[in-house]
């Protein structure tokens, strides 16, 4: 049933909306999204932020203005990114609590519901965005030791380093506090094993090269679908999971919120990882990880050797990645057209998961964002 919609549409509770058209913007989905679960979500994180701590840190990180440190760039995206939405995880996680509802254990609890939510399953949106929000900041910390006069004066980047780690610190810290106030032994379990895994898989990342878009790995794409889960998926997923056990369902449910967290998200990273490669109207080459999803399928395709000499053949003598030229032999092949058939895959799974739901909006709600992510042009 739910496959065909990756093709045609969702039947939702006001009728067919066709996605086959191009159907509503990504802004549009997460808007329609956020009334079904009662507020907006990007303001999920607002009583952390305004607390007088992280108060004093945003002040600091005023003095930042003027360089290029990339913590910059991570505050701004805080406050303007709308189309991709920095508050996505804790959306679905609220969406999928909604869809599954109360449980048969839980029935009598159902004064403690606001808008058909749990309060610790809002809490627990607000932990997952911390989670993810820290380990934003933290991504931006730099390695000095390859910094470039180009980059600015060192000093300035040793300071954003340290607000860097302080500011996603206190985050993480506030994330483990309210995660304990839960008084869920399962559910700590849960968080923390994903916080485990996050933590695994920056690491992998950080260490898999020592030059940025260098690949030094022959990685085929199972063993990248392992090290995105750890890095991209597995927060979302064991936290979809942990709000079905906060409202006491069985374990079925249990796993198929897992599921659609897991694959709704390796559709979301698939997709991003496409856009340098299908965007319609890009008249500017969009510089791409050599490990994103086109770029390692293209290379099982063609071959190691292969895949190295066009490397190579990009970059010239200058050691300048050409990324137009690279870009356009990866076009050439069939790494863009089978990334987008997994993206589509993972898509499809995530819908069968929520077959297990009973109708209702916020299900539907789940559907559409998963085709906004399966959808190309």
């Amino acid at each position: 049933m739910w496959g065909a919609l990756l093709r045609s549409g969702v039947r939702g509770t006001g009728g067919l909306r066709s996605m086959s058209s191009g159907g509503p913007p990504w802004s549009q989905v997460v808007s329609e999204a956020e009334k079904i679960v009662g507020y907006p979500t990007s303001f999920m994180s607002l009583r952390c932020l305004l607390s007088d701590e992280l108060s004093n840190i945003a002040m600091q990180v005023r003095k930042l203005v003027g360089t290029k440190h990339p913590l910059l760039d991570t505050a701004r995206g805080f406050v303007y990114d709308s189309r991709n939405n920095l508050q996505m995880r804790g959306l679905v996680i609220l969406l999928i609590s909604k869809a599954a509802g109360p449980s048969t254990a839980e029935l009598s609890f159902q004064h403690n519901m606001v808008s058909g939510i749990y309060s610790s399953q809002r809490s627990l949106a607000e932990i997952t965005e911390l989670i993810h929000t820290a380990f934003l900041v933290h991504r931006g910390i730099v390695n000095v030791g390859e910094l470039k006069s180009c980059d600015g004066p060192l000093k300035d980047m040793q300071f954003g380093n340290k607000m860097a780690v302080l500011s996603g610190d206190f985050l993480l810290a506030n994330a483990c506090t309210s995660l304990a106030q839960l008084q869920n032994t399962k559910v700590v379990e849960l968080i923390s094993s994903a916080i485990g895994d996050l933590v695994q898989g920056i690491y992998y990342e950080n260490s898999k090269s020592s030059e940025e878009n260098c690949l030094t790995d022959d990685i085929g794409i199972s063993r990248w679908k392992e090290q995105v889960f750890l890095s991209h998926s597995a927060l979302l997923a064991k936290s979809c999971q942990a709000a079905m056990e906060l409202a006491k369902h069985s374990t079925e449910i249990q796993d198929m919120a897992f599921q659609y967290g897991k694959h709704m998200s390796m559709s979301h990273k698939l997709h991003s990882d496409l856009q340098p490669f299908v965007k319609e109207s890009s008249s500017d080459t969009m510089a791409f990880s050599l490990n994103s999803a086109p770029a390692i399928l293209h290379q099982e395709f063609l071959g190691r050797e292969a895949w190295i000499k066009q490397i190579r053949e990009a970059q010239g003598k200058g050691n300048i990645m050409d990324y137009k030229q690279l870009q356009e032999a990866i076009k050439a092949g069939k790494g863009v057209t089978s990334a987008i058939d997994l993206c589509r895959c993972h898509g499809n799974r995530a819908l069968a998961a929520l077959e297990h739901f009973p109708p209702s909006e916020a299900r539907d709600a789940l559907a559409n964002i998963v085709c906004a992510v399966t959808r190309f042009p």
